[in-house]
């Protein structure tokens, strides 16, 4: 069993980190990854659908006006404190998965799947855009404990040698939901076409209910009482290392945030692109996205996972802002490769902020690392928008101003250990 709190040095035995003889079968990392998809399929629908649900709310007309609130329906603050609203309701996570870290990781995110799923789809009824963001912002917390539970109990099933594969293999879970998501919006268009997206989460939600009940409870018997007293305690050993993985996600936040959340009002309304053509690019990404996962995996297995997330992190701002630079053809491009920077971030992403973190607070620790993107998410979209509105919707100053200030933040990655090879308990 491993202490929580030692008076001693930090070891490795400390940080949960020993070899594991037995890997899970290939089925409940099948099951992890669907977890993962019907998660982000449910949380991506108020981003795919965001452009027609500004439309229907809002007061989008042919003007020629060039101000955002013209061509987009909403103005761009208004956007962004919606999906600000939906991050900061992430914060959720945190008692949740403390709770996994007591009651048992399979218990809560099968409760989280479902209901959050079925909170989604109840999102189909929403007669006003608050009413959108507020069911939405109910069920973020939900579907973001599943997401953070399918990569914690990944991890805790796999080896060291096969746990970024696996990883990775959760992570294109995720963005087969992001993608089904956006492709099923493509071909519902009309006025009610976002409602029938959102009722088409009870699909997900069914799946999940006969699915999650399969999967191997991973909590193990590692001592709880010593941070079950409080609410997502860490023990004081670990709170260094935590303070600098919360940093760098507060970063890919502030850049991911309003890369993903504004990208279709930009292409939809801003751009104009047809609705053929956005299903096609969203189709094509899905290419990139798989390039991105094997470059991400050859990366953080050979060269380490602090070099595979500097890497992902900076594609990652370069690709967004090359998309906002204007143009269509900016934007496509941009868009695939900024899919191909993520799949690249992913799993090393995932790897580092699970084999940080011993079994005893792991979920605990990943609630916290949930605060810290919702953290940075929400300043990166309140500068979105506000210089969004402030320069007529020429965006490329918008990302700039969102993504540039907190990149030297990387370069406490390196004072993180490296933890590729390592094993968990």
């Amino acid at each position: 069993m491993l202490p929580v709190v030692s008076d001693g040095p930090v070891t490795c035995q400390h940080l949960g980190m020993r070899v594991i003889r037995s890997v899970a079968p290939d089925r409940l990392i099948g099951i992890l990854a669907f977890v993962a998809l019907a998660a982000a399929f449910g949380q991506f629908g108020s981003t795919s659908a965001l452009g027609d649900v500004a439309k229907t709310f809002g007061t989008a007309t042919v003007s020629t006006s060039a101000s955002f609130t013209a061509q987009a329906g909403l103005s761009g603050s208004t956007l962004a404190i919606g999906l600000a609203v939906l991050r900061v309701a992430s914060l959720g996570v945190l008692p949740l998965a403390s709770l996994a870290d007591r009651l048992g990781r399979r218990r809560v995110l099968y409760a989280c799947g479902v209901v959050g799923l079925l909170v989604t789809a109840s999102a189909a009824l929403s007669p006003t855009y608050w009413w959108f963001v507020a069911l939405f912002a109910l069920a973020r917390p939900m579907l973001s404990t599943s997401n953070t539970l399918a990569s914690v109990m990944t991890a805790e099933l796999s080896d060291a040698r096969s746990r970024v594969t696996a990883l990775m293999v959760v992570a294109a879970g995720a963005g087969i939901g992001v993608g089904c998501s956006a492709i099923l919006h493509g071909f519902l268009r009309g006025p009610d076409g976002f409602r029938v997206l959102f009722a088409t989460a009870l699909v997900p939600a069914a799946a999940l209910a006969v699915l999650v009940p399969k999967l191997r409870e991973t909590r193990g018997d590692a001592p709880r009482a010593a941070h079950a007293a409080r609410l997502g305690a860490i023990p004081r050993a670990l709170r260094g290392r935590l303070a600098i993985v919360m940093g760098v996600v507060a970063v890919i936040g502030a850049i991911s945030g309003p890369a993903n959340g504004f990208a279709f009002v930009y292409g939809e309304n801003i751009l104009k692109l047809p609705a053929p053509l956005v299903s096609t690019v969203v189709a094509l990404s899905a290419i990139t996205g798989v390039l991105g996962l094997f470059a991400g995996r050859r990366l953080a297995d050979r060269r380490g996972r602090r070099l595979a997330v500097a890497v992902g992190v900076l594609a990652t701002a370069g690709t967004s802002l090359y998309a906002y630079s204007g143009g269509r053809t900016a934007f496509v491009i941009g868009y695939l490769l900024g899919v191909c920077a993520a799949g690249i971030l992913g799993p090393s992403g995932a790897a580092l902020t699970t084999e940080a973190f011993p079994a005893t607070v792991r979920a605990s620790a990943g609630g916290w690392v949930v605060v810290a993107g919702v953290a940075g998410t929400v300043v990166g979209l309140a500068v979105f928008g506000a210089v969004a509105d402030a320069t007529s919707g020429t965006l490329v100053w918008a990302a700039a101003a969102a993504f540039l200030p907190g990149l030297p933040v990387l370069f406490l990655l390196r004072r993180l250990p490296e933890t590729r090879g390592l094993a968990l308990t």
